[in-house]
């Protein structure tokens, strides 16, 4: 396991949620498939005195949950190499922190599906991080997917192309299938898809087919509101990637689309951001 041990981490954020050992799972498979080790956190906000060490008393339960992750992580993945760390602070705050070092992040959605629009501002943890961290965040859901397509949304962005990259590596990697979905929001005019816009996909996904020639290719140019379109699509996807797609992305911020996926999406959701290089290539 040298080799891995070398590589940047993949690290899941977990909690006494039951959501977390689902996190924990997927977050085994993500560092199994990519030959990387993974690194289980959690963090204890210890607010009585930040001056005193954290008594032995609230302690224990903590590592007890550490204790009960690692089982599991290693369960789901026996090969795999596992470190747990135990922190005191703000969870937002340690998790940003680790994902600075990390290839990736998983954490658990903390209920978003629950809330029936996409809140103007949003505090959600899960939110916060895909938005912030410096890697790429996969979002879990409650259960454990079942097997199925890879999907991606383009529109042709820079932004989208890094997650068309990141997806094709992702059903390379799961020998699954992928379905790349372009949506054309129409206008009073007309509602039926321009025909060219078929071509033009197909153009965008043309070099990574050729990079990627086992993965088989669903290409499909939709026409709707982009985030009900890709809600729909994810109800047989196995996971939903989706670009930060914020217009100035060097400031964390989310777009539409990947917001409305983190809350409606019934996949989990990985948001990529710039640095997912990190992640697929080595």
């Amino acid at each position: 396991m040298g080799d891995a041990a070398a590589k940047p981490v993949v690290v899941v954020g977990v909690d006494d949620s039951p959501l977390s050992m689902t996190a924990v799972r997927l977050a085994a498979r993500e560092a199994a498939l990519h030959s990387r080790p993974l690194r289980i956190v959690h963090t204890f906000n210890w607010v009585a005195d930040p001056m005193e060490p954290m008594p032995e008393e609230p302690r224990k339960p903590a590592e007890e949950l550490l204790e009960r992750a690692i089982a599991t992580a290693t369960g789901a993945q026996p090969n795999l190499t596992v470190t747990a760390a135990l922190i005191e602070g703000p969870v937002v705050t340690t998790l940003l922190r680790e994902s600075g070092a990390a290839a990736l992040l998983v954490v658990g959605d903390g209920g978003l599906t629950q809330n029936p629009k996409v809140p103007a501002n949003n505090d959600a943890v899960a939110v916060q991080l895909a938005a912030r961290a410096g890697c790429s965040v996969l979002v879990a859901r409650e259960q454990l997917p079942a097997p199925g397509p890879v999907l991606v949304g383009v529109d042709g962005s820079v932004s989208s192309l890094c997650a068309l990259d990141f997806a094709f590596d992702a059903a390379s990697r799961r020998s699954a299938e992928l379905v790349v979905v372009q949506v054309w929001d129409p206008d009073d005019r007309t509602t039926s898809v321009p025909p060219e816009m078929a071509d033009q996909l197909a153009e965008t996904v043309a070099p990574w087919q050729r990079k990627y020639p086992s993965v088989r290719v669903e290409q499909h140019v939709r026409a709707g509101a982009p985030e009900d379109t890709l809600v729909e699509e994810a109800r047989r996807a196995e996971v939903v990637v989706v670009s930060a797609r914020g217009e100035e992305p060097w400031r964390g911020m989310l777009g539409a689309v990947s917001q409305s996926m983190l809350y409606h999406s019934p996949a989990p959701v990985i948001v990529v951001r710039s640095r997912h290089g990190l992640y697929i290539q080595e």
